[in-house]
């Protein structure tokens, strides 16, 4: 795996660790500082990963598309204007090269983005959130997930009552692999990252195989041999 941390957060990485990330197995980079580098750098680890093992599957995540800069607005003076544009054509140059490097391969590019308000979605039903960078990414993109905070999850830390995770909703709003428009709620934890067991559990509640009484859970299992049940 290669992650690109264009948001040069102190720590970060450490922040990753935390989350279950085994930096061993992770090119970790955050030297590269325009959005032009880290599309010519993804370029060449795919053609020298084909070149060595066409089969070896690589997962590519950018974190993020808002936070990188493009050569022109690093090289630009502060009070100029006129590089709105310039991330755009930048992503839709990528847009057109990488997709076809990457057909029939083992390789997952993940783009992280912000989300932004629209100050064009004034029609009923107008989407009113956004992303930077032009439309060439959510158009290419396979699939795209979009995530939102849904509140708090409470704890405590040494008897004292704090916030210790969130609980995340996602939505698939485009999806060429299946079917779109559906949503999952899962918690997520500041010093552990997805739940995956509770994801799990509650997956069981919702399809039945498992109840739920006050603060406890049954699981009720039939042997297909024996006819006992447990």
């Amino acid at each position: 795996a290669v992650l690109y941390d264009t948001e040069k957060a102190v720590g970060m990485l450490d922040f990753y660790v935390s989350l279950g990330l085994n930096p061993a197995k992770v090119l970790y980079t955050d030297k590269l500082r325009a959005l032009e580098e880290i599309y010519e750098s993804i370029e060449l680890i795919i053609e020298r990963s084909i070149a060595t093992d066409k089969d070896r599957p690589i997962t590519i995540v950018v974190d993020s598309v808002m936070g990188a800069s493009t050569l022109l607005e690093l090289e630009a003076d502060y009070e100029k204007d006129g590089y709105a544009t310039t991330k755009a054509f930048v992503n839709s140059k990528a847009m057109r090269k990488i997709p076809s490097l990457i057909a029939g391969r083992k390789i997952l590019i993940v783009l992280i983005n912000q989300l932004r308000a629209n100050m064009a979605a004034v029609g009923f039903g107008s989407d009113k959130w956004t992303t930077s960078g032009g439309v060439a990414i959510p158009f290419t993109a396979s699939t795209r997930l979009r995530f939102s905070k849904l509140g708090q999850i409470k704890g405590k830390i040494n008897e004292i009552e704090t916030a210790i995770g969130e609980r995340i909703q996602v939505q698939i709003v485009k999806n060429r692999l299946g079917p779109p428009r559906r949503k999952i709620v899962f918690d997520v934890f500041y010093d552990g990252g997805i739940d995956n067991y509770g994801s799990w559990l509650q997956c069981l509640k919702d399809t039945g195989v498992v109840s739920q009484s006050g603060k406890s859970y049954t699981y009720r299992y039939i042997d297909v041999d024996t006819g006992e049940e447990i």
